[in-house]
């Protein structure tokens, strides 16, 4: 199964501070990630700070390379295309994720371990909102699953997880990262 292109508008201000588009077409950047087959990022947009820095002339954050997680203070909005797991990537997708997560940017995201319980098991000090669109997905944690249909929306709180497709057919769905800071005990913890 195939889905379609996504589709972004930009909006932007004229010389006169009038609301004009900037942009209306495909997305610049999407990337196939090698080391987990038929997976693919759709990068809409991001910022760097927050409040975040709204000026007349608006560059394209998505162009240049793929980041997992969001900047310092900033933002990250993507759409990810997540096919079925397969036998083989149960059993020997744990030995690739180290290039996986090097290949978005954040090597040290995966946590996966030899009992670990799905090989996409990674972390980011990050709040993540993940809405399924299309499809269905299993959220793995270390103490705990939760099944989820197009509608249903995870708050993802820098835990441990893992995205598992047992449904057999691919699976969009959208990601909105923001930076965020591990509390005290937590961070210890998570030391």
């Amino acid at each position: 199964m195939s889905f379609p292109d996504i589709h972004r508008v930009v909006t932007g201000h004229d010389e006169h501070g009038n609301a004009i588009i900037v942009e209306d077409g495909p997305l610049k950047t999407v990337k196939d990630i090698e080391a987990i087959p038929g997976t693919r990022f759709h990068e809409v947009w991001s910022t760097e700070s927050s409040p975040a820095f709204i000026s007349r002339l608006q560059n394209d954050p998505t162009i240049g390379p793929v980041v997992l997680p969001p900047l310092k203070n900033g933002t990250r909005i993507r759409f990810v295309d997540i096919p079925p797991d397969t036998e083989e990537f149960l059993a020997h997708g744990k030995e690739n994720m180290k290039d996986a997560f090097s290949n978005i940017g954040d090597e040290g995201a995966s946590t996966v371990k030899g009992n670990s319980p799905h090989p996409l098991m990674h972390r980011t000090e990050s709040v993540d909102y993940g809405i399924v669109i299309e499809g269905e997905m299993t959220l793995i944690v270390d103490k705990g699953e939760a099944l989820l249909k197009p509608g249903s929306v995870v708050i993802q709180n820098g835990t441990n997880h893992a995205w598992a497709n047992r449904s057999g057919k691919m699976c969009r769905m959208l990601f909105v990262l923001v930076d965020g800071k591990y509390e005290g005990e937590l961070e210890k913890d998570l030391a």
